[in-house]
């Protein structure tokens, strides 16, 4: 089976299922907890159904999007995942180079395998962003915001919902938690799949080694370890944000807001914009779905700010229901993960295809002809 064989996200999905060691995919694939966060996210998109326009002459249309003076290919860019670079062979770069051929941006994380020069490369000059996490040790936090400004992001997405690690007991009991400790029961997982354990591990212990975390002050640092500076940071606050924002000089989001409050105060302390955001329900299981957090939030700020959506994107629909709420365009995460996990670049590169075909398709049969023209007016009531 090839990635063009695959006609859905839940197609490339079972495609990785099928590749990945069944700890590794659930550390991809599942929330927190019991995963009830998982399904109210998907009960909240599905909640909110449309009332199209017919005979609106939607022949001649477009997908294309203009966010921060950049012209997208579809209102998306990808979502920053430390996982990548462990589901496929440098698999950072394959999702880099996937979403420059697909005429979006990507977003590295600061927990990233690949060093900040190889991104770059891989955009070749199109629209990158960086995600970044406030480390204990704020001075060399801001050492990094300025080797990523050197390197040439446009664009920093400051996390906030992750002041502290979140509790998952699957990633303990399958031994893919963070630090990793290798044990009898992942070694047994891993062995049980050579596609990945040679494609994937077999590659980096033939070429750079263990992959590393190579953005980590010093040393680079081992998977989901490092020392003392690298320690999440719970003291942030929005004098943070602030202080952020004299340093760095291009635009800046603030990450993992389900508040209204919240997203205000994130434009006063000088943020360009902020992501609705319950980090793909992986933290806080009881967290309310970002897609019903959206319009309050859109409400409040989105006439004088940006306002993106992440968190339970798995159709083209999902894209239009984010923009008819109001967002101005969304970030991908497990549904392009899935991708890369199967197949690779080619993987990423169906997924995003996919997602941009559902997405025109449901625009058409909204009566759209472009991004601009879904609005809330299309919501059902």
């Amino acid at each position: 089976m090839a990635a063009l064989d695959c006609h859905d996200i839940a197609d490339l999905r079972a495609a990785a299922r099928r590749r990945l060691p069944r700890g590794l995919f659930d550390y991809v694939d599942r929330g927190c907890d019991d995963d009830r966060g998982l399904a109210r996210n998907r009960a909240a998109f599905d909640a909110v159904s449309f009332a199209p326009r017919a005979l609106r002459g939607i022949a001649e249309r477009s997908t294309q999007t203009t966010l921060f003076g950049r012209t997208l290919a579809f209102p998306a860019a990808i979502a920053p995942m430390s996982p990548a670079g462990l589901l496929w062979h440098e698999g950072e770069g394959a999702l880099a180079a996937a979403a420059r051929e697909a005429g979006i941006p990507y977003t590295l994380p600061t927990e990233s395998m690949t060093p900040l020069a190889a991104i770059a490369a891989a955009m070749g000059g199109a629209p990158w962003w960086f995600q970044l996490y406030l480390w204990a040790d704020k001075a060399e936090s801001l050492r990094l915001v300025d080797r990523v400004a050197q390197a040439g992001a446009e664009v920093l997405l400051l996390t906030v919902d992750t002041t502290v690690s979140p509790h998952r007991a699957f990633n303990h009991r399958s031994g893919f938690a963070t630090p990793f400790r290798p044990g009898l029961r992942n070694v047994a997982d891993m062995l049980l799949h050579p596609r990945w354990l040679a494609g994937t591990m077999g590659r980096y212990a033939l070429g750079t080694g263990v992959p590393r975390m190579l953005n980590h002050p010093g040393q680079p640092g081992a998977l989901g370890g490092g020392g003392p500076a690298t320690k999440l940071n719970g003291g942030i606050t929005w004098d943070d944000v602030a202080a952020l924002r004299r340093v760095w000089p291009g635009k800046l989001l603030v990450k993992g807001i389900l508040r209204a409050d919240d997203a205000r105060r994130a434009v006063e302390a000088g943020a360009d914009g902020v992501v609705v955001s319950n980090h793909g329900a992986r933290n806080l299981n009881a967290a309310m779905p970002s897609i019903a957090a959206l319009p309050a939030i859109a409400d409040e700020i989105g006439r004088h700010a940006t306002v993106l959506l992440d968190s339970g994107i798995r159709h083209g629909a999902d894209i239009a229901r984010a923009l008819a709420l109001g967002a101005d365009a969304v970030l991908l995460g497990r549904a392009v993960l899935y991708g890369v996990a199967a197949y690779g670049q080619d993987g990423a590169a169906r997924a995003l295809a996919l997602l941009r075909h559902e997405f025109d398709t449901a625009m058409a049969l909204l009566g759209a002809t472009s991004p601009a023209e879904i609005t809330r007016e299309l919501v059902a009531p």
